[in-house]
This record gives structure tokens, C-alpha cells and sequence, in this order.
């Protein structure tokens, strides 16, 4: 498969200062644009496209695509023209995007397609989350839809009428008591008194007008419509590691019983965490049933939107692992969360106790735009949580979860823009950054202190490189493979500088 020259490239580097760069079809324009699998395969998501790339045979194509198409909006209620306008309403119409984009793409563990395979989850800006899996033979290139996560909340939030029963129901009521026709008495001796009557309830039924005669949907108010739409408007997704049942008798995952979680983090600051078991059986044929997708909880983790969610695994008591859920907002705050292990493997309601507050961190009101979460082998009770911020700052916290403690090393002056890409590596010794000033650092970690170090000169747009290419304006994110080897990143080009040829196509 041929690519064009566009406004967007991904590049590796290995142990020896190779680098290869495969061009994309589209631009990133989100934080965290790149992903890499346990099967090492490589998404980056660009534009309304995810490519996802074999990096064993780079530069010769990808190995799949997924194409965005527009969608409309789920159905949630209409509201007077005349509120069109109001103060709540205003972000949501003017955050109405007329062309798809991809927003955050995650990738599962193995195993949980269909095929043995990872699931890749997709969240577009129109706040759309589907989950893919790799195509069923070699000659089809476009991945295939096995769920509709966006769908099944939305299901799900109007079984209970968005948490606004009692609400809904009264403004129900108020619409239906405009929509009953005026009773008149044809009395000859109040026909005139009658049909002021009939005028003055006419009058009253004209915010009912503004309804679609084929409409059944709710007339409901500004404030319920912007509150509903926060609640279905995804902004970030994240899978958890595996996790097993174990038996009461012995530490031994049970047939059947493994699973991983899948986050979703929205404008609304809840966080609705989804349940996805390995398929009972492996196949390629389409024909079997998709993946059961099951709703387990929701949380208010923040008041302002969520922007960046990881996950932690403690698994140094084998016969009690602790889940942990990190979260960030738009209002500078982190939060750590504790999973209650037994409700999230076998609850079958959504439930706001299935996680439990540990710690909120957070320094300053700048909001986070990235997270990574890694449990060292070395130290399974603890867990190293990087933050990088819209200031261009890098926040690195250590947490001892036994003793709940929560110490922070210190606040980085890394970036001179946005933080797009934090990635650990070699078991949490190295941290990879990446920001839109284009630049990506190296950091140690040592004992309690973090200090960067060098990378070679030779290696395109790195910091302190003395030959640095000009096509190329910011970095959207980096990805490290599974066994620490190759580190992945993908840029977008400066416009200006490219022939308007290329510009056009």
C-alpha cells in the first residue's frame, strides 16, 4: 500500500541510531497520537484516520487502517430555540465538529480479540469510542468494528434518564400539558369567552411548536441538553493490564475469568469503566459474536474534564492484587484511585464504590495533558506516576501504596509548550518525553532525583542536536516497544514549508 506525502511523519530509533520514517496520510493534532502493542504493532492516530503499522517491515506499509466517518449524535432531547444561546449552551455548539478527527487510541492486552490479538480502542472528537480488531485475512486493510462503547452508555444513561428522573419527568409532563388540545364550550352564550380561551391556550403551546410534528423526542432545557451531552462527549480512553479471578483455594486464575478494563474519561469529569473478558474460544470467522462489553462503573473522578488516564497493577500479593486508576483534569489535579477488585471482576451494575479515593496530587491550576503509570519490578508495592503538563512542566511522583505514602521528586522545567508524550521504559529507570516545541528528552531516574541525559547528536530534532531540520514543528507523541529496543515517535510538519503541490494533495 503507497502513502502521500502529507504534514505528518512517524519515526524510530533503535539501539544503533537507525532511524526509518514512514509518512502519514493524515496530521496528529492530540497528545499520546501513537500507541504500541504487547503483538508490536504501531496505531497513530492522524486526522480521521489510525494507522497501524507493522515496525518490522517499516517503510513498506501499514498494516491496517481505520477510517472515521461522521456520525450523528445520539438523541437526547431538543430544547427552545430561544436557549440556543444561553451560557451552558455556547461550548456545545461551538465544540460541534463538522469533520471527524481521532482523539486517543489505546490498545489492549493480548488476547482479548477474537483472534488471540489486541483490541484497539478509538475515541474520535465527536465523542464516539468503538473498539477494532485486525482484519480476517491479509487482503483486507481496513480494521473491523466489534463494539460500540459510545452506544451502549448512551443505552445505558437513558434507562435511568440521565440520572435526571425526577426531572425529566416533570418536564415531560410540562410538554405533554401543552401538546393536549384547549377543551371549548360551544355554549352559543360563551362562545366569545370561549374563544379567548382557545386563543389564550394557543398562545401558551408555542414553545411546544418548536418541536418536530415527527419528533418523540423530549423538550427539555438548556441545562439538562449541555449536562448530557458532557456525559457522552469522550475525550481520552486507557486499558487496564490483566487481570484474573482466583480461587478461594488457591492462587490460580480460573478458566475464563480473565479480563481487562477499559476507561473512559469525558467532558462531564466522570470516568465509566468497562469490563471486557477474553473470548471463550479463538477464531478468525466472522460470523462469531463480538466481544461482551459490560458497563461496571462510573466514576466523578474530577469536575472539569478528564485528559489523561492510566493504569497500575500491584500484584506483589499474589492472592490479593490491587488495581489502581490514575486520573487528570483540565484543573491541573491528579487523583489515584483504589479498585475494589471483587466489584469490578464481578459486578453486573454499574456502581460508583467499585473505586475509592487514595490521593489527589497536584501543584498548580495548569491543566495535564498526559499520564504514565509503571509498577517497578524491583518495588511491586510502588508505583512511579509521570504528569506532563499544558505549561511545558514534567511532575514526577513516587506512591508507596502499602503505606500510603505519596512523595514528589520535583517539578521539571522540560518543555517550552505542551507536554504531548510521557513514556517509561527499562522497568522505570528511563522516562521519555515529548512536547509541540518539538523536542523529545531522555530522563533517569535515580534513587529520588530525576536527571536527563544526552542523546545522540545524530538523531533527527533531539535535544541538543546541532543539526536540526526545519520541516518539522511539533511531536505529538512517543511509544517505546515491548522489550525496551525501539522508541517510536510521530511529528507534524511545518505547512509553510512544504510545495504546494503536496499541500493540495
Amino acid at each position: 500500500m503507497s502513502f502521500f506525502p502529507s504534514n505528518s511523519q512517524i519515526q524510530t530509533q533503535n539501539a544503533d541510531s537507525r532511524f526509518q520514517a514512514t509518512v502519514l496520510v493524515g496530521a496528529p493534532s492530540f497528545p499520546d497520537a501513537i500507541a504500541w502493542s504487547d503483538e508490536n504493532l504501531i496505531a497513530v492516530a492522524s486526522g480521521h484516520l489510525v494507522t497501524i503499522l507493522n515496525p518490522a517491515a517499516l517503510p513498506f506499509g501499514p498494516r491496517g487502517l481505520i477510517t472515521i466517518k461522521n456520525s450523528q449524535p445520539f438523541p437526547i432531547g431538543v430544547i427552545d430555540r430561544r436557549d440556543l444561546f444561553s451560557n451552558c449552551m455556547l461550548p456545545t455548539v461551538l465544540s460541534r465538529d463538522q469533520e471527524p478527527c481521532v482523539r486517543s487510541i489505546s490498545w489492549s492486552p493480548v488476547g482479548l480479540a477474537p483472534n488471540a490479538g489486541c483490541l484497539l480502542a478509538v475515541c474520535t472528537t465527536q465523542g464516539f469510542v468503538k473498539l477494532y480488531r485486525s482484519p480476517y485475512c491479509n487482503f483486507c486493510a481496513e480494521w473491523i468494528e466489534v463494539a460500540n462503547v459510545s452506544a451502549k452508555l448512551y443505552d445505558y444513561l437513558q434507562s435511568i434518564n440521565f440520572g435526571e428522573a425526577w426531572a425529566s419527568s416533570s418536564k415531560q409532563q410540562d410538554v405533554n400539558e401543552h401538546e393536549i388540545e384547549p377543551e371549548i364550550d360551544y355554549d352559543p352564550a360563551k362562545q366569545k369567552s370561549s374563544n379567548k380561551i382557545v386563543r389564550a391556550s394557543k398562545s401558551k403551546v408555542k414553545p411546544a411548536k418548536e418541536i418536530p410534528e415527527n419528533s418523540t423526542l423530549p423538550l427539555i432545557t438548556a441545562d439538562q441538553y449541555a449536562s448530557r451531552t458532557a456525559m457522552l462527549s469522550t475525550l481520552v480512553v486507557a486499558w487496564s493490564p490483566m487481570l484474573h479471578s482466583l480461587s478461594k483455594t488457591c492462587s490460580v486464575p480460573q478458566d475464563g475469568l480473565s479480563m481487562s478494563l477499559l476507561a473512559v474519561g469525558g467532558k462531564s469529569g466522570k470516568v465509566s469503566v468497562w469490563r471486557i473478558p477474553i473470548p471463550e474460544c479463538y477464531s478468525v470467522d466472522q460470523s462469531r459474536v463480538p466481544e461482551t462489553v459490560a458497563l461496571i462503573g462510573i466514576l466523578q473522578a474530577h469536575n472539569s474534564w478528564i485528559t489523561a488516564i492510566g493504569w497500575a497493577l500491584l500484584d506483589s500479593d499474589s492472592s490479593n492484587p490491587k488495581v489502581l486508576l490514575a486520573t487528570a483534569s483540565t484543573d491541573g489535579s491528579v487523583r489515584i484511585w483504589l479498585g475494589n477488585n471483587e466489584k469490578l471482576l464481578k459486578s453486573s451494575e454499574p456502581s460508583d464504590y467499585s473505586f475509592s479515593l487514595l490521593q489527589e496530587v497536584a501543584s498548580d491550576a495548569a491543566p495535564v495533558f498526559v499520564l504514565s503509570v509503571i509498577v517497578p519490578t524491583k518495588s511491586p508495592d510502588k508505583i512511579l506516576l509521570a504528569a506532563g503538563k499544558g505549561s511545558g512542566s514534567l511532575e514526577l511522583w513516587i506512591c508507596n501504596i502499602s503505606s500510603q505514602n505519596f512523595d514528589k521528586i520535583g517539578t521539571y522545567d522540560a518543555h517550552g509548550q505542551t507536554v504531548t508524550g510521557l513514556a517509561w521504559a527499562f522497568d522505570g529507570q528511563s522516562l521519555y518525553s515529548c512536547s509541540q516545541d518539538n523536542v523529545v528528552r531522555c530522563w533517569i531516574l535515580s534513587g529520588s532525583s530525576l536527571c536527563e541525559v544526552p542523546i545522540p547528536s545524530n538523531t533527527p530534532r533531539l535535544r541538543n542536536s546541532t543539526d536540526l531540520p526545519e520541516e518539522f514543528v511539533s511531536c505529538f507523541g512517543l511509544a517505546v516497544s515491548p522489550g525496551n529496543l525501539v522508541i517510536a515517535w510521530v511529528r507534524n510538519t511545518d505547512v509553510e514549508q512544504l510545495n504546494p503541490m503536496y499541500e493540495a494533495r
